[in-house]
């Protein structure tokens, strides 16, 4: 949150504020000012580096120890404004009155660069007011979210106050600088409502060089980007996160609301009457704002698919539009103004918004940095747009996207049938327009919900045809099962690249989008885009039977999606499941349906899987490995959902070449504690001399993962674990526990040590988890975990676009850093 935002923000010819410029010579003030916005709240600031660092703290700061006050982080200030008092006029970001309310010094304890990237901070303030010691805690919040929640809480000491004390907010109101209190506490907004006739546009409201007075147009044909290779850099760009939804252009005229699509077309009646009642009660007469609407994953990026199954169910209560530009405002056309301006006036025109509207923040890092990030957290990719540039209708350069996976959309040519369901489809046939000549694309196995796609056979029906629509004879493989409709309708597909004779790889269906004409849908690649996406999948020969059976009804992950996803991940995931001892959960119908656990050989299972005996099993009964992806396949032909290896290979069965330890968050913990917990293994492990990697559970903590020598038995392996659970319970009772007991667990987060005794099994990096949404445990770096990435943040959809993101496997050096078990963790 760097000074460019800060100037960015405001007018210095019309505002009193202090021009942003970074100090050149280090301090420790601090200062809160008291700050009459649209909301009262006060402004928390700490130097830092030769800036401000700040939080806007809604309630202000509270005496009372363990009182959670909000603490919104926001763009960093000039040392300068620690000494500002003074009114910010109308029409300028944050408008209202600001006083010193207090300032002093305050100094850290401990590691403050450390402490402030891990989202603790701990410090003591000597002010005019408060003193003492303070904590500021990072809150977990969601991957698409640029704007920082902390919390500031007071910690015990000497200066606590009790809930029956007086308020210090109360008690002492006024400035230490001037003496002087606010004027006046500005009102929320009412809701507005339709006046009987329309007032006089007052060009006052704005206040951006630039803004014209102008009618205010029926529609604004939109400003499209153009896809790149690689997202720009430098300070001309902004960056924001690219949305999955429906782009919609809000008019608000007099109290009316209409949402239209980018071709123009009406859809306010289909998003319900909840967004419509948000945007009636912004405090405009007239505005034209451009958005998306969207709906959140349970990992926090917006779904298209999950946006389609509410439209289709009638449901609106997840809906969310995104707000990122402003082309008008009350009688001024701003389409000539700079982004920056025009993103500034809309942050201003949507504070105290409900949070069905969200203004889209962006960042002004270097471009391939926010690109690379957005990838590793799977989202879709970002925007990137010229900061001082006009709004200029149609596609252009101005505004660029660069994605994390290919996605685009392809027209319906044809369809094959389920094979399970006699009204559903199986598998979509997609095409795309060349030279006004539709040319074949493939097909498209996975992605639909149970009941998309029984809906799809409904509605392809009335365009069945006996001829295939494309220019170009197919080969009897893409005609084979085939029913041709006319190409008519358009959907948008996931997928990861192109093979050799240009059909989509491992395609997903996302939606249909009726907002776009077939005729318009070409083929969107970047340049020499085609080149990096043309590689081809690790040979494989198992042929699935029923592969369009749907394994996840609530994320449409079918068995050919999850092969297909298996076949990406295999050379990451290969090292921690061939040649091992496997216990496996198979759902041949799916996760709603029985599931049954499974350590020994079934009747009918694959002839790809290797079988092996335990030689301390007494029964001698057969034990499951595989030794190539041909071997995983045959096990998901099988309906094999789960893998669980153990932690030692077959050639050696009784020494252990890998421990883990199980943090399992009991009800009531939240993510940082999780977190917290990661870094405290993590640390206990290195006392022991060992490497500890990180991954997510899929399910609902976190797993660290350390290589051993295969030295030790399984009695001492099961020890060394037991011994390390047992010192942090003992250290946090408060936090931690280290027996099974759910009575004890509440706010708690069990250190899990079982999964380190011979037979024992912990779910294998990259296995897909049978949870709803598809999850699976991801390795991720150290540096990786943050308030973004909760344990099921990755999915069997989206983690190919992580995958084409990493520039290094976190998990590359395992084997090299393997050491011996060599002591016991003792008490820190």
């Amino acid at each position: 949150m760097s000074l460019a935002q800060y100037n960015d923000k405001r007018d210095f010819k019309t505002s009193p504020e202090p021009r942003g410029k970074k100090a050149k010579q280090a301090g420790n003030s601090f200062v809160i000012q008291k700050h009459a916005a649209r909301r009262l709240h006060y402004d928390f600031r700490l130097e830092m580096d030769g800036v401000l660092k700040s939080w806007a703290v809604t309630k202000g700061p509270s005496l009372v120890p363990g009182e959670k006050r909000l603490a919104v982080h926001v763009e960093d200030h000039p040392l300068d404004y620690g000494t500002f008092e003074g009114t910010i006029p109308e029409g300028q970001y944050g408008a209202g009155e600001v006083i010193v309310w207090d300032r002093g010094t305050w100094e850290p304890i401990g590691d403050l660069k450390k402490a402030y990237k891990k989202g603790h901070l701990e410090f003591a303030l000597h002010g005019e007011k408060l003193e003492g010691r303070w904590h500021l805690v990072r809150m977990a919040g969601k991957p698409e979210e640029s704007r920082e929640n902390w919390l500031l809480i007071k910690a015990e000491d000497e200066f606590a106050r009790t809930e029956t004390d007086a308020d210090i907010l109360e008690e002492r109101p006024a400035s230490v600088k001037s003496g002087l209190d606010l004027k006046t506490k500005r009102p929320k907004n009412p809701t507005r409502k339709a006046p009987e006739k329309a007032p006089k546009p007052e060009k006052r409201t704005v206040g951006i060089k630039g803004a014209r007075t102008a009618a205010m147009p029926d529609f604004v044909e939109p400003q499209l980007a153009t896809l790149v290779k690689s997202a720009p850099s430098g300070e001309r760009w902004l960056h924001e996160v690219k949305l999955d939804g429906y782009r919609l252009q809000a008019h608000i005229k007099d109290g009316v609301v209409r949402l239209l699509t980018r071709t123009g077309l009406d859809w306010t009646e289909r998003f319900g009457t909840d967004i419509n009642k948000a945007l009636q009660g912004l405090p405009a007469r007239q505005a034209i704002i451009d958005g998306e609407v969207a709906v959140e994953s349970g990992s926090g990026a917006t779904d298209f698919s999950l946006l389609q199954q509410d439209l289709s169910e009638g449901r609106s209560e997840r809906f969310v539009f995104h707000l990122f530009d402003l082309l008008y405002l009350d009688g001024q056309d701003l389409t000539k103004t700079r982004l920056v301006d025009r993103k500034a006036a809309l942050e201003r025109l949507l504070n105290e918004c409900p949070p069905n509207l969200r203004y889209s923040e962006h960042f002004r890092d270097e471009g391939g940095l926010v690109l690379k990030h957005a990838c590793r957290l799977s989202l879709e990719g970002i925007i990137s747009k010229l900061a001082n540039a006009p709004y200029k209708s149609g596609r252009g350069r101005d505004w660029v996207k660069s994605k994390c996976s290919a996605r685009q959309e392809f027209v319906i040519a044809g369809y094959v049938p389920s094979t399970v369901s006699k009204s559903a489809i199986g598998s979509l046939v997609m095409g795309y327009y060349e030279d006004g000549v539709l040319q074949h694309a493939g097909r498209v196995g996975t992605g639909f919900l149970t009941a998309s796609a029984r809906s799809l056979f409904k509605t392809l029906a009335p365009f069945e045809t006996e001829r295939a629509p494309f220019e170009t004879k197919l080969t009897a493989d893409e005609r084979r099962n085939v029913v041709f409709v006319e190409p008519k309708l358009v959907a948008e597909v996931e997928f990861r690249g192109w093979t050799a004779d240009a059909h989509l790889r491992h395609a997903s269906f996302r939606g249909l989008r009726e907002d776009k004409e077939a005729t318009a849908v070409v083929r969107e690649t970047a340049p020499d885009r085609d080149k990096d996406n043309t590689t081809r999948d690790v040979q494989r020969s198992v042929k699935l039977t029923h592969p369009d059976r749907i394994y996840w009804p609530d994320a449409g992950v079918s068995k050919a999606g999850l092969a297909d996803y298996y076949a990406e991940v295999w050379p990451f995931m290969a090292p921690f499941v061939v040649n091992r001892p496997l216990s496996l959960v198979r759902g041949p119908d799916g996760i709603t349906k029985p599931l049954f656990f499974q350590k020994h050989a079934w009747k009918g299972m694959t002839k790809n899987a290797k079988l092996v005996i335990d030689p301390a099993d007494e029964k001698g009964e057969q034990n499951i490995t595989i030794r190539d992806l041909d071997g995983l396949l045959g096990l998901v032909q099988g309906g094999t959902l789960e893998i669980h290896p153990w932690g030692s290979s077959v050639s050696d069965w009784e020494r252990a070449d890998m421990v883990i330890i199980d943090l399992d968050p009991g009800e009531g913990t939240d993510w940082q504690a999780v977190m917290t917990a990661a870094g405290e293994v993590r640390s206990r492990f290195e006392d022991m001399g060992l490497t500890g990697f990180l991954k997510t559970s899929g399910g609902k903590g976190l797993h660290i993962v350390a290589p051993v020598k295969p030295k030790a038995t399984w009695p001492t392996v099961k020890a060394a674990m037991k011994a390390l659970a047992d010192s942090m319970a003992s250290d946090n009772p408060g936090l931690y526990v280290s027996t099974v007991t759910k009575s004890k667990r509440r706010g708690k987060i069990l250190i899990d040590y079982l999964r380190n005794g011979r037979g024992a099994t912990a779910v294998a990096p990259y296995s897909a988890r049978v949870r709803p949404g598809a999850p699976v445990s991801m390795p991720i770096a150290w540096n990786e975990l943050d308030r973004g990435m909760g344990p099921a943040h990755f999915t069997v959809e989206n983690a190919s676009a992580r995958l084409r993101a990493l520039g290094q496997d976190p998990w590359a050096d395992f084997r090299k850093a393997e050491a011996p078990i060599n002591h016991r963790p003792g008490k820190k």
